[in-house]
């Protein structure tokens, strides 16, 4: 699928975001409420025999809840609605799959950054037929990190979601460089804010 955005000017990029977001299958206030669903059930599961709590018993690294929430998102959305989406199966899936029509299906990235998004260096490069395709929607999520002796748990800061081209993608100039980041167009015309704390 090319980019529905492909030969616009910048200025028509927020009606564009508006159409493919309703024309989504998934409602906006059912993505918010898996995303905030996924996140209670890190922080208030019990694990093991003695009951440990993530956030109270165990302070873990953001890398780990980020992996959680690629995990708990899906099965979330997969049990919301049984037989139109499923996890990544495949080398070349979504991370969220639309069984009827892969165009729908999504890219989740998470971040404890309090309002970026990063990918690896790949996602600046223009996707090849082995691997998977880096356009296409994406959930993003950005989250507080957990601090010990904290009085209340650590939230979910924001939740976005759109329509992301590999073009958006800005890799690092040092050829050590292993990190992407995103334009400022991207963050403002190409992704919607669902949920914003408070």
């Amino acid at each position: 699928m090319s980019s529905p955005y492909l030969g616009q000017p910048v200025e028509n990029w927020p009606c564009i975001t508006n159409k493919l977001i309703e024309d989504h299958p998934l409602e906006e206030s059912q993505i918010v409420e898996c995303c905030l669903a996924a996140w209670n059930d890190i922080y208030y599961s019990k694990i093991g025999r003695h009951g440990f709590r993530i956030g109270v018993d165990i302070f873990v690294r953001p890398q780990i809840i980020g992996a959680l929430l690629h995990e708990l998102i899906p099965a979330e959305i997969v049990a919301s609605n049984p037989g139109l989406w499923q996890r990544e199966q495949r080398y070349d899936d979504k991370d969220i799959v639309y069984i009827p029509n892969s165009n729908y299906s999504i890219e989740l990235k998470t971040s404890s950054n309090a309002s970026k998004i990063f990918g690896n260096r790949s996602y600046a490069q223009a996707p090849t037929e082995s691997k998977k395709s880096k356009d296409g929607y994406y959930l993003t999520i950005n989250f507080e990190q957990i601090k010990e002796r904290s009085d209340s748990p650590p939230d979910i800061t924001i939740i976005r979601f759109g329509w992301i081209d590999h073009t958006d993608w800005i890799g690092q100039a040092a050829e050590t460089g292993q990190q992407a980041r995103l334009s400022k167009d991207a963050y403002a015309y190409k992704l919607k804010t669902l949920y914003s704390k408070r």
